[in-house]
C-alpha cells in the first residue's frame, strides 16, 4: 500500500506511514467543538490585562507616586 500524503510504500496492515505519520484510514471519531472558544479567549485577555494594571498601581501606590 502507498501513503495517501507523500507516496512511501508501507505495509498493508499499517495504521500511520513511518515517514510522514499520516493515518492510513479516516478518525472513527472525532472531538467535540469547545463551546463557545472566543469568548472565553477574550475574557481571560481582560482579566490579565486589569490583573496587570492593579499590580503596576499598586507598585506605584508603594513608591509614593501616588
Amino acid at each position: 500500500m502507498q501513503c495517501r500524503k507523500c507516496g512511501a510504500e508501507i505495509a498493508d496492515k499499517a495504521l500511520i506511514c513511518y515517514r510522514c505519520g499520516t493515518a492510513t484510514t479516516e478518525a472513527k471519531y472525532q472531538p467535540a467543538p469547545l463551546p463557545g472558544k472566543g469568548a472565553f479567549a477574550s475574557r481571560t485577555l481582560i482579566v490579565t490585562v486589569l490583573v496587570i494594571a492593579v499590580v503596576v498601581l499598586i507598585a506605584l501606590y508603594l513608591r509614593g507616586v501616588f
